[in-house]
């Protein structure tokens, strides 16, 4: 049976992936293919690069050892300058370029010890991109061009960026592309954050993550018929910020630790759905009426 390993975006949740990797790697799991989107694309391309429980440590000091700003150098000046000078993108990838470079041995796509396939989106036509071959570097820097943040990249003719945008967990790809087992990967999302994200690339981050999380279910129900699918539960509750990268230890060990309990018990066995406990959430007065202040005033006419 043709087993895929998807891993879907989230920014700094991508940490949970990589304590996923650590726990899939230690049991010998070796996939068929990998695909990935966002910054699922760059954890999947250094699994599918090395999938070894070493592999997957040497990940998990990567990841360790970032800090916002190497991933987001946003500064005022970043800012004024995009305006000043028209640009599309608020900070160049120079920054994120520089950690796939240092983090991974290969150079093109196909030299992957595993098959690897990084999804982009074209920034026209919103349609999913597959990238399987040329240069890794140049199709992650497309997967994880976050709109707005980070510049497009233009390859072969076409223009590109975030592959969450068209799909944050590629299953249909995998689909395409034979499988006939998927084990999804998700970063999860800050389900117990008490208020919105204020800084603008945060709040782009958190709209995909949510995005991203209800896609997964209606996914796996549209394909049920076509692969079994398996979910590894992502970490709930959690109010760290897909934006924040200060608590990357925590959630790497916490993710792995959570894994490791489940694949203990039997959880590959497991398809279908994703269910999350969500008994430390009062999802009874999230979803109770808004009750407004005073009686509705309707807005004044003005005359043409």
């Amino acid at each position: 049976m043709k087993t895929a390993i998807v891993l879907s975006g989230g920014g700094s949740l991508g940490a949970v992936q990589v304590g996923m990797l650590q726990s899939l790697a230690r049991m010998n799991f070796l996939p068929d293919m990998v695909i990935g989107a966002s910054v699922g694309a760059l954890n999947g391309a250094f699994f599918a690069d090395d999938p070894t429980p070493a592999g997957a440590d040497r990940l998990a000091e990567l990841w360790r050892g970032l800090r916002r700003d190497d991933v987001f150098p946003l500064t005022v000046l970043a800012g004024v300058k995009a305006l000043v000078l028209g640009r599309d993108h608020l900070v160049e990838s120079a920054a994120l370029r520089t950690i796939a470079r240092r983090a991974l041995r290969m150079r093109r796509i196909e030299e992957a010890r595993i098959p690897l396939h990084i999804v982009a989106t074209d920034v026209l036509s919103g349609d999913e991109v597959l990238l399987s071959s040329g240069d890794v570097e140049t199709a992650l820097m497309a997967s994880t061009a976050i709109p707005v943040v980070f510049p497009q990249v233009e390859l072969a003719g076409r223009h590109l960026f975030d592959g969450g945008v068209a799909n944050s967990t590629p299953i249909a790809s995998a689909i395409a592309c034979g499988a006939e087992r998927i084990v999804v990967l998700p970063t999860g999302v800050s389900c117990a954050m008490r208020e919105p994200p204020r800084n603008m690339a945060a709040l782009a981050l958190h709209v995909l993550g949510l995005q991203s999380m209800r896609q997964i279910d209606r996914d796996v129900e549209r394909f049920a018929l076509q692969a079994q699918i398996t979910i590894v539960p992502p970490l709930c509750p959690l109010s760290v910020s897909m934006f924040d990268f200060s608590q990357t230890a925590s959630l790497i060990e916490r993710a792995a630790a959570q894994t490791r309990a489940w694949l203990a018990a039997q959880g590959l066995e497991r398809t279908g759905p994703l269910h999350v406990p969500l008994a430390h959430h009062d999802r009874a007065a999230a979803s109770a009426p808004i009750e407004l202040p005073g009686p509705l005033q309707q807005a004044p006419r003005i005359a043409a």
